[in-house]
């Protein structure tokens, strides 16, 4: 009794330690005053250091420690980009694209919009914004615009993107795998609401971003007398480039048969691609953000802390209580404090957590189509919420990651801002969906 009560109250001052952290960690964050590589550095050393959790927790443990696969997909992607770059793919894709739009930055952000959303539901979301950043940068030199309202449109756009298949985000594949759902469940379910999550956020475009569609006539004029063609300056590595892509987009997308994680995926096509390009170091190192990467890693222990003591469980079975037993409530609940709490921390460990508890509450529902939609409110929470705040998603840390590189940084209250806003018209139009198909015309 003396032992159980020990541990109850080591837990308890865990909790304590591990909230505290995060909040202080996340209000620097916020402020922006440190740069949030240290803040998460020294977060995950306090953690560490209390003992709240331990080497293993944070080193090894798949429930509370650093997402491997999340870093090392990311890695092997920057790799393969820093090699695609120097074939000059990217200054042809960016003429393309402003040519075809001619030369409006409005039509050219619902452009690469739309790529963005499409390349997201069959690729990782994380790997889309890594191809795409380089060519939206590209296209705002091009025509001397301000490129940050753009990579905010595109990280969003490819979080609700994402949320269309099983492949699409990584909380997608959390859910897909505890409750049994296949490819085509998420794409006859999901595909649907985000064709209409992208629509509507293509309308509110220029009211999100008003103010930034203003362009010299004599750059666009430039732009489209130049030959996009005349851009790609090493062909041969394009076809090797090309070729090494290919294997690796189909292996992610037949991820859930191939059992080969992305991450080593990426790995696998990053090492082909510098055996075949015979790249020096210096040159595909270089598109490596090592600072989002060390990021990651802290903030995956903080938030390992947050798991392990038990307050991110304990916060998602208070929204599971709270339904009793009632599905419509069970589903909004699900969807709105899923949308919240995602924007708080990242939606991959969120979704880790409060999977059981949703795999719980679908034994209690007696009809199937009633329980089925706990996950897809728990799926569409999730990726929408990522959108919320500026490290909401994986996706968000790397593209204001490669914003800061190239000189023009997105500081975390412009990104929450327009984050916020877009998070709540999503989950706003995904409530009625839920409501109609599942319930009314189930």
């Amino acid at each position: 009794m003396v032992g159980f009560a020990r541990d109850h109250a080591h837990l308890v001052g865990g909790a304590v330690v591990a909230v505290a952290v995060f909040a202080v960690a996340y209000l620097f964050i916020a402020t922006e005053k440190v740069p949030k590589m240290a803040v998460a550095l020294a977060g995950a050393g306090i953690v560490l250091a209390t003992g709240v959790v331990g080497s293993e927790d944070a080193f090894y443990s798949h429930d509370t420690g650093v997402d491997w696969d999340v870093v090392f997909l990311l890695l092997g992607m920057m790799i393969i980009v820093g090699v695609l770059r120097k074939t000059g793919v990217f200054e042809f894709t960016a003429i393309w694209a402003t040519k075809r739009a001619k030369g409006s930055p409005l039509r050219i952000m619902i452009l690469l919009v739309l790529i963005t959303a499409v390349a997201s539901a069959f690729l990782d979301n994380v790997t889309t914004v890594l191809l795409m950043a380089p060519v939206t940068l590209l296209v705002c030199d091009r025509l001397d615009i301000n490129p940050v309202p753009f990579l905010i449109a595109e990280v969003m756009a490819s979080n609700i993107g994402g949320a269309a298949t099983l492949i699409g985000d990584p909380p997608n594949i959390i859910i897909g795998s505890r409750a049994g759902l296949t490819f085509n469940d998420f794409l006859v379910n999901m595909a649907p609401i985000v064709a209409i999550e992208i629509a509507v956020f293509c309308l509110v475009l220029p009211r999100l971003f008003r103010g930034s569609f203003t362009v010299d006539p004599d750059r666009v004029a430039d732009v489209m007398a130049l030959n996009e063609r005349e851009a790609i300056h090493d062909k041969r590595l394009l076809i090797k480039c090309g070729v090494v892509l290919l294997g690796v987009f189909a292996a992610f997308i037949g991820h859930s048969f191939l059992h080969i994680e992305p991450s080593v995926v990426a790995l696998l096509g990053a090492g082909a691609l510098v055996l075949l390009s015979q790249a020096k170091p210096k040159d595909y190192l270089a598109s490596v953000e090592w600072e989002t990467l060390l990021f990651f890693a802290g903030l995956f222990i903080m938030i390992g802390a947050l798991v392990k003591t038990g307050v991110i469980g304990d916060l998602a079975k208070l929204a599971a209580d709270a339904t009793g037993g009632n599905a419509l409530l069970a589903v909004m609940l699900i969807l709105g404090v899923s949308a919240l709490l995602s924007g708080v921390v990242d939606n991959i460990p969120y979704v880790a957590t409060m999977s059981p508890l949703v795999l719980g509450l679908t034994n209690d529902i007696a009809d199937p189509t009633h329980s089925e939609a706990l996950w897809w409110s728990l799926a569409l929470g999730a990726d929408f919420g990522g959108n919320a705040t500026a490290i909401g998603a994986s996706a968000n840390v790397v593209v204001l990651g490669i914003a800061a590189r190239a000189g023009s940084p997105i500081s975390f209250w412009e990104f929450t801002k327009k984050g916020v806003l877009v998070t709540l018209i999503t989950v706003l139009v995904a409530a009625p969906y839920l409501w109609l198909r599942y319930f009314v015309f189930a």
